[in-house]
């Protein structure tokens, strides 16, 4: 039996099959845990999300950014852009069971025995384990109950820009959606620059990537994410494993064996 973690799919569903004949995937032992954005800019997100949501209990899925956008859309509160890939799922029949299932998902899963986090984005430093659970609780509650699109007409904007825990509302589940599921950059303090979206070394001035920020609360937390295709996977020091190879722009879908560290990779045309 493995376990493994596997970068940004964003709709490219025969590169995702290709990987995990490669692992000689065993649905019927082995786990596979997705880091978010399954869906989106890729050619088959409608077939994407239907095989990944067959899988069952073999799959574990935190959301990402692409995945709640594709929520919005579906509840009337956003609209598509020019470069999404959604509109296959948007008109497809099983459109609402699609949705009802995706909201069903988690911000952050935890591992105990494997010793590993996984989120979408990353965290910010003044957040130990304990309290990003406790945190990303409060939006699955929001987002798995009745007054979701609510929530979701809400979830839009950069602000506010760093964690207070007197947060409270629509501001308070907002910073926490941005965190797990866009943050990149941060300063010392926590403040969020959510607009950077390159390597670390066109960090904005003050800013540094949000696992190097010095004496951060989470160091000693293993945390697996996606997110940042500009860092290729590439390791980032103890304790952080970047997932996102840029498959949907013509890099390389990513995947690690929790058990042993081992990584694995295909390439994406």
């Amino acid at each position: 039996m493995a376990t493994y973690a596997i970068g940004d799919i964003q709709g490219c569903l025969s590169r995702l099959q290709a990987l995990l004949n490669q692992l000689n995937f065993d649905p019927k032992q082995d786990r596979l845990w997705f880091a978010g954005d399954l869906i989106n800019r890729g050619p088959e997100s409608l077939q994407t999300l239907r095989f990944i949501k067959s899988l069952g209990q073999v799959a574990t899925v935190v959301l990402g950014n692409h995945d709640l956008h594709l929520l919005a859309v579906a509840s009337g509160t956003s609209s598509v852009k020019p470069q999404d890939t959604l509109t296959e799922i948007l008109k497809a029949p099983d459109c609402d069971e699609l949705c009802q299932w995706l909201r069903q998902q988690k911000l952050l899963h935890e591992d105990p025995k494997l010793g590993y986090v996984l989120v979408h984005a990353g965290f910010v430093p003044q957040w130990d384990l304990t309290k990003a659970k406790q945190c990303a609780h409060e939006v699955e509650q929001v987002l798995q109950g009745r007054d979701y699109v609510s929530f979701l007409n809400h979830m839009y904007g950069n602000l506010p820009l760093q964690w207070r825990e007197e947060l409270a509302g629509w501001e308070r589940l907002r910073f926490i959606t941005n965190c797990f599921t866009r943050i990149r950059f941060c300063d010392k303090e926590g403040r969020l620059d959510l607009t950077a979206k390159e390597g670390i070394d066109k960090a904005p001035p003050g800013y540094m990537p949000w696992f190097a920020v010095p004496k951060r609360k989470n160091q000693n937390t293993r945390i697996l994410f996606g997110h940042w295709a500009a860092l290729q996977g590439q390791a980032q020091g103890i304790n952080i494993f970047p997932l996102d190879g840029g498959c949907v722009w013509g890099g390389k879908l990513l995947a690690m064996r929790l058990e042993d560290g081992k990584r694995f990779q295909i390439a994406c045309d």
